[in-house]
């Protein structure tokens, strides 16, 4: 079993795909800490309070035992208003809650129509999951009509389910939600929307799903723009009673640190105000901007992907901008398509302006070196 590991570890390194765990270097430029609430000083004394007030670090359980908790219910009761939600379900991450919707909900006989650059935690639930499923051109709606209208035509009677994400994670595009809806509307189909990257920065901190004309389930990761961690599920109050009822990732888990819980609600909170959200669009517009004279292609978003093509030159551009002072990752394949390797340019409130020009001054240079 050893040699079998080893043989597929030197394959990995051969193949320069060899996955290894790094330090944080200079700058943030990686992080999905969006509004630099991780480390702020407003979500350290939310923790240092409920921990004043005895809320305990951890559930020692799961929720359906002795690990529910009433920070847990606080949070869930104050996260469904929030989002304008009928319920709201706090899970541990938000890829076991992205693989507990779409492995829980839909059932047998129904469609899951899936965006073709879909999450791994989306593709997970799919493997789990009981109902068919098929994947649909990237943000294409009349793809997923049209996927859905063939479905119907070979005698499928369940329900469809379209799942998407609000924000592309390693793409930094918006999904056509209002196109979608229409879409859902037409084939009573519901839809499954990960807001992982836009919650807290879009949507006065609720995402792009609000106001969507559609039954949708939407995802909130709290580990993101939120600084905290966990995720929370929102949706009808049917949905995230079965959630309860049959989502093993649930039912089966240590309850999320109520302590977290804790956090959270005061990052609900901070993200009302629109302060943090205003200042990071106008980071992402100033980039942007620059990007484009540079001739890169820019997105609205905190994600600005550069691809590079080869996993050579972007682990050798990545390697360069650490090299003067700035975390900036490379993304290669599996994780995005062959022939995609990329840099992805976090943008969030972290580093200074000071540091966000000296990065786009250092991609200048690099766009002007000629390729190795």
């Amino acid at each position: 079993m050893l040699a079998r590991f080893t043989a597929d570890l030197d394959r990995l390194r051969a193949a320069d795909r060899l996955r290894r765990l790094a330090p944080r270097i200079g700058a943030d430029f990686a992080s999905n800490d969006y509004l630099g609430l991780a480390e702020s000083p407003e979500l350290r004394a939310a923790v240092g309070e409920a921990i004043a007030r005895g809320v305990p670090v951890g559930a020692a359980g799961s929720r359906l035992l002795r690990g529910n908790h009433a920070e847990h219910e606080a949070l869930e009761a104050e996260a469904a208003a929030f989002f304008g939600a009928e319920a709201a379900l706090y899970l541990g991450t938000g890829f076991s809650a992205n693989v507990a919707i779409v492995a829980t909900l839909p059932d047998r006989g129904d469609l899951i129509v899936w965006d073709a650059l879909s999450h791994a935690s989306t593709r997970e639930g799919l493997r789990l999951a009981r109902a068919e499923s098929v994947a649909a051109r990237h943000n294409d709606a009349g793809h997923v009509a049209e996927l859905i209208g063939a479905w119907r035509a070979r005698g499928g009677r369940g329900t469809p389910w379209i799942a998407v994400e609000s924000v592309y994670s390693m793409e930094g595009d918006r999904a056509p939600l209002s196109a979608l809806a229409e879409v859902a509307a037409r084939h009573d189909a519901v839809l499954i929307v990960d807001e992982a990257h836009a919650t807290g920065v879009f949507g006065a901190g609720r995402g792009l799903s609000q106001g969507v004309a559609a039954p949708h389930i939407a995802l909130h990761t709290c580990g993101k723009a939120l600084g905290a961690s966990g995720a929370l599920v929102t949706g009808p109050r049917a949905a995230i009673d079965l959630l309860i009822n049959r989502a093993r990732g649930f039912v089966y888990a240590t309850a999320p640190s109520p302590l977290m819980a804790a956090a959270v609600r005061a990052s609900l909170k901070l993200v009302a105000a629109p302060g943090r959200a205003q200042r990071l669009a106008a980071r992402v517009a100033t980039v942007g901007e620059r990007l484009a004279r540079l001739g890169l292609p820019a997105t609205d978003t905190p994600i600005q992907p550069i691809i590079l093509g080869s996993d050579r030159a972007a682990l050798a551009a990545a390697a360069a901008l650490q090299a003067q002072g700035f975390d900036v990752r490379a993304i290669r394949p599996p994780t995005v398509p062959e022939g995609s390797a990329r840099l992805r340019l976090s943008l969030t409130l972290n580093p200074s302006d000071a540091e966000v020009t000296a990065l786009l001054d250092a991609l200048e240079a690099q766009c002007a070196r000629p390729p190795a």
